[in-house]
């Protein structure tokens, strides 16, 4: 069975918060948690991305994810969604 992980980011970003949301979603991918990331419109303001992983993934990517947000300072840039 396959988990569904949504991040939730804001469309306006400087270059180096599009860098670092490259540089997760990359990671994502080289850590073979996700082959693709979806990228869907929310509002004028934020995108939604979401992707499935392995539901017994779920804790491992949840716990990537909110640490990279903070290690590189996207609290503000980005949001998890469980």
């Amino acid at each position: 069975m396959e988990k569904a992980i949504k991040l939730k980011v804001r469309k306006e970003l400087d270059g180096q918060q599009q860098l670092n949301i490259i540089k997760l979603k990359g990671s994502l991918i080289s850590k073979g948690y996700t082959e693709i990331i979806h990228i869907l419109d929310q509002d004028d303001e934020f995108h939604i991305n979401s992707f499935e992983i392995p539901l017994e993934s779920t804790n491992e990517v949840q716990e990537f994810i909110t640490a990279f947000i903070n290690k590189e300072n996207l609290t503000d840039t980005i949001t998890l969604f469980r």
